[in-house]
């Protein structure tokens, strides 16, 4: 499902959702684009408040936004910064959660790919549901 034309799609949306980012403290805006299962597209940015834990990475709003509407296997998720910077822990452990194979493409704000790797790839011994007890 992730063909070049579809990634390329991907990442633009990405690097479009930045402009609504909420970033009046680091300035860092950062968009997000999950690509799922089904086909469909989900979007997210990052927010922060004054109280800085309070604040959310746009890769986990575009995954909540999805998860939100039913969706719970993901293909791909683009992230766009302006240098190509990488997923936070936080956000890496909530990918993991839907899905280990799931690819993750980082790219600056001008599309240039800084790294397209898989989530087990950039989360080694993912804490996942299989390492809790049944």
């Amino acid at each position: 499902m992730l063909n070049d034309e579809t990634r390329q799609q991907l990442i633009q949306t990405a690097i479009e959702a930045r402009k609504w980012a909420y970033v009046p403290y680091s300035k860092y805006a950062v968009g997000a684009a999950v690509l799922t299962a089904s086909g469909k597209v989900y979007d997210g940015v990052n927010i922060e408040n004054a109280a800085y834990p309070s604040g959310i990475c746009a890769e986990r709003v575009a995954i909540f936004k999805a998860v939100s509407e039913g969706e719970h296997e993901l293909e791909a998720i683009a992230v766009a910064t302006s240098n190509g910077g990488f997923p936070c822990g936080a956000c890496r452990q909530v990918m993991a959660e839907f899905g280990l194979d799931t690819r993750v493409i980082i790219t600056d704000e001008k599309g240039n790919i800084t790294g397209d790797f898989s989530v087990s790839e950039i989360l080694p011994g993912a804490f996942t549901g299989k390492d809790l007890p049944q």
